[in-house]
């Protein structure tokens, strides 16, 4: 069957970039050692779970360059769910419970207030068949718990290492809603031995699930867990303390994807997160597959700036060539030239800031409120060597014209010339070459920008 990993969103809500890292660190792993990537949809929550989420899940996942080889819905699985918890509790293994959410939370803050650990007292198990049915009677429908054994879990993890797990200091989990519905536990590891998933890849919250996960394995299949490797790494938070939320729709593809922000400078940000290189741009995700190793993940919580990821968008567009973001452009409606795209790349935060210099050099400008302070001396020279500067050897030889003969006339150069003329003809501090600029304004835009002053 050959080896496989998951990555299992579920269509509540859009990916955020926690989704994003669990998506892509799972990707890069399958694909350095030849594994297949299964999209696993989780769309057992019938009352959020909304065909638009599955679309835009889809649609997330191919803007980062991330496909996958097969997808399944859990939705399509609930007969397998059932007959294996039917299999559980012919082993006495699951079992029904009959609290209510309000009776386990004030047992757990009971135990909480007596300085223990609020796991579930297995008080179910010494119902009889009677209490049973009287229960029943009063219309109490029972959840299902997994009988845990309290001997020790211990595996080995690709980012932690060696993990070991003491079966006493657990709750035994719930895997079957009052509703009939199984929860992610029960669902998830069906899926995993039904698949064959060789490696799970996923956060470390996930750590406890994991040695839940591994006794449930057993009980379905013995020495199935043993066939699964599993890797956890560290969590990040924001740098502002905003919580990450699918459905509350906290730093979304979606969101990051509109406002400019470049597949790639997002995976390379979240590949490397937490790591000294953090700030480096990869220019392919190939070249982060040929880079992925557990070893370089760290092992301590990282943060998540939007600022850094700012300027890593920055630094890695760069360097891409033309033929790299001129499709992403002209989805956006924007259409521009490769002498353009040179030209202007090395001054630009997202892709959406090149409709800002085309508005600079094609468009129409704020007057400068630095220029306007300019002698009007400057201003009629400058309209005067326009005028002398000929276009006809192209613009490149008329902006020499024009400098030389502008140097001339004013006595000015350096910065005491060339800041003013930016601010002038581009209404900016910084930018791209002037030289360049002028060469995409063209001379008639440059006396225009130059008469308003006078």
């Amino acid at each position: 069957m050959g080896e496989w990993v998951r990555f299992a969103p579920s269509p509540t809500g859009l990916l955020h970039v926690g989704n994003a890292r669990a998506a892509l660190l799972n990707y890069l792993y399958a694909r350095q050692k030849g594994a297949r990537f299964l999209l696993r949809i989780d769309d057992t929550d019938t009352e959020r779970s909304q065909p638009a989420f599955v679309e835009a899940i889809q649609n997330d996942l191919t803007w980062l360059g991330i496909s996958w080889d097969a997808i399944a819905f859990q939705s399509a699985h609930l007969q397998q769910y059932a007959l294996a918890a039917e299999r559980l509790r012919a082993m006495g293994r699951l079992y029904p419970c009959y609290e209510t959410p309000e009776e386990l939370a004030f047992q757990r803050k009971s135990l909480l207030a007596q300085g223990k650990p609020p796991i579930y007292n297995r008080a179910a198990l010494a119902l009889s068949e009677k209490e049973h049915q009287s229960l029943e009677n009063t219309g109490r429908k029972p959840h299902w718990r997994f009988r845990l054994s309290e001997e020790r879990v211990n595996w080995e993890d690709g980012i932690h290492g060696m993990m070991v797990f003491e079966g006493t200091y657990a709750s035994d989990p719930v895997l079957v809603r009052e509703d009939g519905l199984p929860v992610y536990t029960l669902a998830s590891v069906v899926d995993d031995l039904e698949f064959g998933i060789s490696c799970v890849i996923r956060g470390a919250d996930h750590m406890t699930n994991t040695a839940v996960q591994i006794q449930l394995l057993e009980a379905l299949e013995k020495n199935s867990a043993s066939r699964i490797s599993w890797a956890h790494y560290p969590l990040f938070r924001m740098r502002s303390g905003e919580e990450l939320s699918k459905r509350l729709g906290g730093m979304s593809l979606q969101m990051l994807r509109n406002n400019g922000i470049h597949p790639l400078a997002l995976c390379s940000f979240l590949a490397k997160l937490g790591t000294s290189d953090a700030l480096e741009a990869c220019l392919s995700l190939d070249a982060l597959r040929q880079d992925f190793d557990f070893s370089k993940i760290s092992l301590a919580e990282a943060q998540f700036d939007p600022q850094e990821l700012n300027r890593l968008n920055r630094h890695l567009l760069s360097m891409l060539p033309f033929g790299e973001v001129n499709i992403d452009l002209q989805k956006a409606g924007i259409f521009i030239s490769t002498e353009f795209w040179k030209a202007v790349r090395g001054n630009i935060n997202t892709l959406l800031d090149v409709c800002h210099w085309q508005e600079v050099c094609f468009g129409t400008i704020e007057s400068s409120a630095g220029a306007q302070q300019e002698d009007p001396a400057f201003f009629r020279a400058c309209i005067l060597c326009l005028e002398r500067a000929s276009e006809k050897f192209g613009t490149e030889k008329m902006w020499e014209d024009f400098i030389k003969d502008l140097t001339q006339s004013t006595g000015r150069n350096g910065r005491n010339l060339f800041h003013p003329l930016r601010l002038i003809l581009t209404g900016q501090e910084t930018g791209p070459e002037l030289r360049v600029l002028a060469s995409f304004m063209g001379r008639t835009r440059m006396m225009q920008r130059v008469q308003k002053y006078l």
